[in-house]
């Protein structure tokens, strides 16, 4: 159905849907919405839905999904509506690979604007650090080619949203063919340990080494020997050789025996294996947090872990590397300098939204001291926002005290 959304806890309620079919139908459709004066808004999949439109005008863009590789120049150019699965497979083909990220199925103008945190990110820097040029539909309907030395090209990359429609954007890609990649699974008794372990054996690993540690808990139906249990969950991805990957990842094997344990050198094409993120449309809400450091990982267990109230799927992704490193070209990306983003998701499947939004909220007050902000890839409904805005003025604050 026509403005359905990967994100099932919030719908947009637009007066109007255009099912945009070309950049014409884009134009067309921010124009009308000018002169109504009512609002408009864009949707590719609905991976990052935060706050629903009411009334005006909902421009979906599923339908302009083209991608065409340059393997010399090294560049896909894509439309506004396609998504990582289909560059990876068409850049693949000729041994590159992109920026993308750990689910397949997002949009590559939504995640790229946000920012863009990928699979070979320590390496090659934030998405929107290699994007060329951008097509960009403004909110007085005018179409604008815009590149590096434009005002409007820099606000774009990594500002998120509300600049205006990008209906085309051309963005780097870079020669990895193969990986070495997967997971180490291990039992909710070493939870603690795996944290505290993970956080030491990141400030080792070289640029060319990207990666997580999950807190998850696998529902009773997932396939065994992890239906049902509480885990967590490292993973991996590493461009050098696989013999190289095998010596830098021993100090995680020997924190715990591991549940199971799937890394292996693998083709770029199959890197969505490594986190197996749902595929499925459902109802979720989210925040996060940049963070300087972590002193302590003892608080995401204590609040958001196999006690708490409702479902948390705790994240820490491992930052610096080229993430740290200033673009070639100025573009909005802010606090390079934090060395991890802490990610906080719940499913909302009956839960009440309030108790969600109050676990997320006392998890964040927990890394308040080392938290720099927040990344606008990873807000997911109006709770998470909510929780952005305190916190950001929290920063702010500080920041002017500090001054």
């Amino acid at each position: 159905m026509v403005g359905m959304s990967f994100q099932t806890a919030y719908r947009h309620r637009p007066s109007v849907v255009v099912a945009a079919t070309s950049v014409d139908d884009v134009t067309a459709a921010v124009r009308r919405a000018a002169a109504d004066g009512v609002p408009f808004d864009v949707q590719t999949t609905g991976h990052g839905l935060t706050e629903p439109l009411d009334g005006g005008v909902l421009i979906t863009t599923a339908a302009l999904d083209g991608v065409e590789v340059d393997p010399v120049a090294g560049t896909a150019r894509v439309q506004a509506g396609t998504t990582w699965d289909a560059v990876v497979t068409a850049a693949g083909a000729h041994g590159l690979a992109p920026l993308s990220g750990s689910s397949p199925g997002v949009g590559v103008v939504g995640y790229t604007l946000g920012g863009g945190l990928g699979l070979l990110s320590r390496q090659y820097g934030w998405a929107t650090d290699h994007v060329r040029d951008i097509d960009v539909v403004t909110p007085d309907g005018e179409l604008h080619h815009v590149t590096a030395g434009n005002e409007l090209f820099r606000r774009l990359r990594g500002a998120g949203r509300g600049v205006g429609v990008v209906t085309g954007m051309e963005i780097g890609l870079f020669p990895v063919a193969r990986i070495f990649g997967g997971g180490l699974y291990f039992a909710a008794e070493h939870v603690r340990d795996v944290l505290a372990a993970y956080v030491d054996w990141t400030a080792t690993v070289p640029d060319a080494m990207t990666s997580s540690v999950g807190l998850v808990p696998f529902p009773e139906a997932a396939p065994a020997p992890l239906g049902g249990r509480y885990v967590a969950h490292v993973r991996i991805v590493y461009t050098g050789d696989a013999e190289e990957g095998e010596r830098l990842v021993a100090p995680l094997r020997a924190v715990a025996p591991r549940l199971l344990d799937t890394l292996a050198e693998m083709p770029f094409t199959d890197s969505a294996s490594i986190y197996n993120d749902p595929p499925w449309p459902h109802a979720y809400s989210g925040t996060n947090a940049l963070l300087a450091g972590l002193d302590s990982p003892a608080p995401l267990v204590e609040i958001a872990g196999p006690d708490a109230p409702m479902m948390c799927v705790v994240q820490l992704n491992h930052l610096g590397g080229a993430l740290a490193r200033p673009p070639a070209v100025p573009d909005s990306v802010e606090h390079r300098d934090a060395r991890f983003l802490l990610r906080v998701i719940s499913p909302l499947d009956g839960t009440d939204e309030a108790a969600v939004a109050a676990v997320h909220t006392e998890l964040l007050e927990a890394v308040r001291t080392q938290t720099l902000g927040r990344s606008p890839s990873f807000v997911f409904g109006p709770a998470g926002c909510a929780g952005r805005r305190s916190t950001d003025g929290h920063v702010a604050a500080r920041r002017r005290a500090a001054t």
